[in-house]
């Protein structure tokens, strides 16, 4: 049976299900699930969206999506058995169904971004595989959105009991899963996450919520093999879901990690805003469309995004789709190398243009990069964007903002571009596509420029926080003054989108003229030529195969040998860290009778978190370093 044909189910219906199981049933649900591909009749559906599954002769299970297409309530799961709705056959049908996102309140001044998980929480993956598709913004556009009054903010209001109560719950939940590991964290581990999702949800706290439903998703890719799953993802998502819990269960934490359950649009007064350029979105789960990167009078950064169901077709067509904004007669080809003129401009804290019905909104000229607001973003050096990005990862859950700089070109590196930023000492960059789709233009327009060494080029993009020295290009255009560089038509005011223009050989100067320049090379790349890897792959290691992984990794010969490197290299935290968490996964004292003291995984979590924390911030410093 295909489940692909299956409806998607709430989370709050899936652990009940589970949680209504007996024990003995409970021990056959996992093989139930994977079974139900093979072990069940093809599922049918019908007209209104019903889907029937047969268990054998004398079981048949209905799955009933509501209004919004999923299974949303309990009710609308139904079994023809004797035991039902307590039986293994609703449960399993349940659990081998995908995941649906929680509810979230409509959007009073905008469309919603269905691309785009409405909580705000620091992602992980973003949605589509070659980037994030959204934008960075800035709340403090003209009229101030965060505080349209100009008044002082009013101070947050402090966490409940109830909320500090819903994140241990979650803590304890999360700790469970990551002792026990993903191969062994099936569906009933599984539904007590989700279970702890739901009073997550149901307490306010909808930045725990969706870490909780992204962790969810990653151990389910992880069990299925399926093609994009990756270790270090599933280990990001355990890292943001106990970071999440354990502040919001201190009490302590700012309340502002509760995160929000919709992106909220405020008054952002009177706009001029002008287009930087325009951005393919092709996410994982059939979405498609475009984002235009814009910048207002003041330097604030905004976007106006069009993505709905359609997939690769509509991220290529959505490039000169209509502006759908205040009654605009501009496309987002036409936005991104112009501007307009807003009048009763609403505002979310990403910096996203809400449509609201009040909102009007006239074309105006649009403006080159030499020329304020845009020519700030390539005034300064990108190592000191890069540092302050670092400083304040993703305040707003945006993603990492733009940076321009003016680059040398050096040459191909695979399917990257060697390039050296344009300042005394300046580092070689490697410049990788925004998007690796084929059908889409970033990857040709990279292998173009590659084959022009010594070209000068102005770049905009937006850095790889998880790479030395990469950056992620959504725009380039000709260097003022540069004698080797781009020749771009007026039409296209300077400048070409990667992910939309196609760069034609009219477009370059020609070889003869080029420039003599060195081989490329790229720099050195600290985060590869460090030992960091050790201590990660302990930290996968139990996200794969859980405590008793990394206890067995202790057990060797030698234990604290393999951290020499760590010591030997200056990473000296690192390597304790690493040792305590071996040791602590290894420390089960029991009792006369064989059993387990403490069968809590508190302090197994609390240490795997502390490494986990510690290699993060260790990454980010030698990313930021790569850049200087």
């Amino acid at each position: 049976m295909s489940t692909d044909l299956l409806p998607p189910v709430a989370p709050e219906v899936l652990a009940e299900a589970v949680e209504h199981l007996t024990a003995r049933l409970r021990k056959k649900l996992d093989a139930a699930v994977e079974g139900c591909a093979t072990g069940a009749t093809p599922a049918e559906r019908g007209a209104d969206g019903t889907v029937t599954i047969r268990f054998g002769e004398d079981a048949v299970v209905t799955l009933r999506p509501g209004p919004g297409g999923a299974v949303d309530t309990a009710e609308r799961a139904a079994c023809t058995c004797l035991l039902a709705p307590r039986c293994l056959h609703r449960a399993a049908a349940l659990g081998a169904a995908p995941l649906a996102d929680g509810p979230a309140a409509p959007e009073p001044e905008a469309e919603a971004d269905p691309g785009r998980p409405a909580a705000a929480a620091p992602a992980t993956g973003t949605e589509g595989p070659g980037g994030p598709a959204a934008t960075t913004g800035s709340a403090a556009a003209a009229g101030g959105p965060e505080n349209p009054s100009g008044g002082a903010e009013a101070p947050p209001p402090a966490l409940t009991a109830a909320q500090t109560a819903a994140a241990d719950a979650l803590w304890r939940a999360g700790a469970e899963a990551l002792a026990a590991g993903a191969t062994a964290a099936g569906a009933v581990v599984q539904a007590e996450l989700l279970r702890a999702a739901h009073s997550a949800r149901v307490a306010g706290l909808p930045r725990a919520e969706a870490a909780t439903l992204r962790l969810v998703r990653g151990l389910r890719s992880a069990r299925e093999r399926s093609g994009n799953h990756h270790l270090s993802d599933l280990a990001a998502s355990f890292l943001e879901l106990l970071q999440t819990a354990a502040l919001l269960a201190s009490g302590t934490a700012d309340p502002a990690w509760t995160g929000t359950s919709r992106r909220t649009y405020r008054p952002g007064g009177h706009l001029r805003v002008y287009g930087l350029c325009r951005e393919p979105v092709l996410t994982a789960t059939g979405y498609g469309g475009v984002v235009t990167h814009l910048l207002s009078q003041d330097g604030g950064r905004h976007s106006l995004s069009d993505v709905r169901p359609g997939g690769l077709a509509r991220a290529k067509g959505a490039g000169s789709a209509s502006v759908v904004l205040g009654g605009a007669a501009l496309d987002h080809a036409g936005l991104a190398r112009g501007g307009l003129r807003i009048a009763g401009a609403t505002v979310s804290p990403d910096g996203r243009l809400g449509a609201g019905r009040g909102v009007q909104a006239h074309p105006m000229p649009g403006i080159p990069w030499t020329e304020e607001p845009a020519a700030a973003l390539f005034a300064r050096p990108a190592a000191e964007a890069v540092a302050a990005q670092l400083a304040d990862p993703d305040p707003d859950g945006a993603g990492p903002a733009l940076l321009g700089c003016d680059v040398t070109v050096l040459g191909p590196a695979g399917e990257d571009l060697l390039v050296r930023e344009d300042r005394p000492g300046g580092p070689v960059l490697r410049l990788r596509a925004a998007h690796p789709h084929p059908e889409l233009p970033h990857l040709e327009n990279l292998r173009r420029i590659a084959s022009h060494p010594g070209l000068a080029l102005r770049v905009l993009g937006r850095p790889d926080l998880d790479r030395a020295a990469t950056l992620r290009p959504l725009a380039v255009s000709p260097v003022p003054g540069a004698a080797y560089t781009l020749r771009l038509p007026d039409g296209l005011l300077g400048r070409a989108d990667l992910g939309y223009d196609r760069l034609q050989g009219d477009n370059f100067p020609p070889r003869s003229a080029a420039p003599q320049t060195p081989p490329a090379e790229p720099g050195p790349d600290p985060l590869a030529e460090s030992p960091l890897w050790r201590a990660d792959r302990l930290l996968e290691s139990g996200v794969a195969g859980g405590r008793r992984a990394v206890a067995e990794a202790g057990r060797g010969p030698e234990p604290l040998a393999a951290y020499g490197p760590l010591r030997r290299a200056g990473f000296t935290t690192a390597a304790e860290l690493a040792a305590d968490l071996a040791a602590e996964a290894d420390r089960r004292p029991r009792d006369a009778f064989g059993r387990l003291t403490d069968p809590s995984a508190d302090a197994y979590a609390w240490a795997w978190l502390a490494a986990a924390t510690h290699l993060a911030a260790a990454r980010r410093a030698l990313v930021a370093a790569s850049w200087a």
